[in-house]
């Protein structure tokens, strides 16, 4: 009779199961998030290759090695694994709200007549009888307008969400250390620069006050070419702390002590090259590329799927149940007597002052903000894309003309030079010549390092550093 009657509840709520409250969720079209069908900025055309490991294509086996330390050791990229792990916990929660919840419990109890003529002294005392009982409780609660499979529903969104929000840690992570890689060896480009300098320096320096001695010149010459040599070697220590500020940067990031890379940092490498330039696909390839582009619209899935969580609450709650239960005084005859019972309850709120509607719209603002969100987070990663390329042109451009301005300062710095000795010119047109030089092999320099830098802002702008074929899941405990 049980059995039938619950069957009976359960072909009355199952079909009522079947429909959900609240807006079904789809994908936005691109032109709605405004999307355009090409990039602004001149870009080399060709399908975006994959730059899951993009950092290799910089060809630098030091950079690959604390890269892959970086991503496997990182404290930030832990601490997205937590997260990612706690959203995973949160689905396994909502699912098990479409199941029973079944309980047991077990009993035993033994009552004791206790006869004296005191509570300190018992005079006599014997069992009077003893039981034994086993119960069991099941409860559902019918998901009759599905307000749990959206909870289901958002709970996944926000468990793909998490997964992304990892894969945009990751990212960031490995730009990072690449930034600071170049920055460590720009730093070495530029003390080399300026020890070579300084070294030439000395010899003016040298040669000046032998032309004094002779007199020849005044000292004068002396005295400007000993301050143009302390201007070239007051930038040294600056150069050398950039180093190890870049040094420290890349040991934190691979989860370790400041100092830990600077023993495989110290031999001088010189700054990574990489491609001139990178095909970017079409806009719309950064919807799938970028990992922060997909956990904003898994966001919005999710804020979407809560409308209808907080929609459901306006409609009747069914719930069902049943038990069974024995009690017996010998442990063998508790299958003798079994009881049971099956309960129903339906609950509807009459009257709560609007709340449950006001969730609901406060729901359906949230979801227009994710919505809003998603949108700026698409028109960003663009923008990126193409300050990235633009920095990229920008940098190689810069690098052309100064390869010709040292050139010609360097032969006009030969020139000098020998002028000088020979006395056909003086101390003013040679430290000009020396700091022109100095500055144009700065700026070359500076223009390969700005070059390398735009490049891994321009991989990074199009969602390079992790696999987008696949959703991250969290790792197995």
């Amino acid at each position: 009779m049980i059995r039938s009657r619950i069957s009976l509840l359960l072909v009355i709520a199952l079909p009522l199961q079947a429909c959900a409250v609240g807006p079904n969720y789809t994908p936005p079209a691109s032109a709605s998030l405004g999307v355009p069908n090409a990039y602004s900025t001149p870009a080399q055309a060709g399908t975006l290759p994959d730059i899951a490991t993009w950092w290799t294509n910089l060809n630098d086996p030091l950079l690959n090695s604390i890269v892959d330390r970086a991503r496997r050791d990182n404290l930030d990229i832990a601490q997205a694994v937590a997260r990612l792990r706690q959203a995973r916990e949160s689905l396994v929660q909502s699912r098990a709200d479409l199941l029973p919840n079944v309980g047991a419990s077990a009993g035993y109890s033994r009552n004791v007549d206790v006869k004296g003529r005191s509570f300190g002294s018992v005079t006599n005392a014997g069992i009077v009888n003893q039981s034994y009982s086993l119960s069991s409780d099941v409860s559902y609660q019918v998901d009759i307008f599905g307000g749990v499979r959206r909870s289901v529903e958002a709970s996944r969104g926000a468990y793909e969400a998490s997964g992304f929000d990892l894969a945009s840690v990751q990212t960031s992570i490995a730009s990072e250390v690449a930034r600071n890689y170049v920055l460590a060896r720009a730093a070495q480009a530029s003390l080399a620069i300026a020890r070579g300098s300084l070294a030439i320096q000395d010899d003016n320096l040298e040669i000046a006050g032998f032309r004094v001695q002779a007199g020849l010149v005044s000292s004068l010459d002396s005295e400007q070419s000993r301050a143009q040599r302390a201007q070239t070697a007051a930038q040294i220590p600056t150069l050398e702390q950039n180093f190890q500020q870049a040094a420290n940067r890349l040991g934190v990031l691979t989860g370790q002590a400041p100092g830990a890379l600077k023993a495989e940092l110290e031999a001088v490498a010189p700054i990574p090259g990489g491609p001139a330039s990178v095909p970017v696909g079409v806009p719309a390839d950064v919807i799938r590329q970028r990992p922060d582009v997909r956990a904003a619209e898994r966001n919005l899935a999710a804020a979407t799927a809560r409308i209808g969580v907080a929609q459901a609450q306006l409609y009747p709650a069914l719930s069902i149940g049943g038990s069974i239960s024995t009690n017996a005084g010998l442990l063998s005859s508790l299958a003798d007597v079994i009881t049971g019972r099956l309960f129903a309850n339906i609950a509807q709120t009459i009257f709560d002052g609007g709340r449950n509607r006001s969730v609901v719209r406060a729901n359906k603002a949230a979801a227009d903000g994710a919505f809003a969100a998603y949108k700026s987070t698409v028109l960003t990663a663009l923008e990126d894309v193409e300050n990235a390329l633009t920095a990229l042109d920008t940098a190689k451009a810069r690098q052309r003309e100064l390869a010709i301005q040292l050139d010609a300062s360097n032969n006009a710095a030969i020139l000098a030079r020998s002028q000088y000795r020979a006395g056909l010119t003086d101390i003013t047109t040679l430290n000009t010549s020396e700091s022109s030089l100095l500055s144009a092999q700065n700026g070359l320099s500076g223009a390969k390092a700005d070059q390398a830098q735009a490049l891994v802002q321009l991989y990074l702008a199009l969602g390079g550093g992790w696999n987008s074929a696949e959703t991250p899941q969290a790792p197995q405990e």
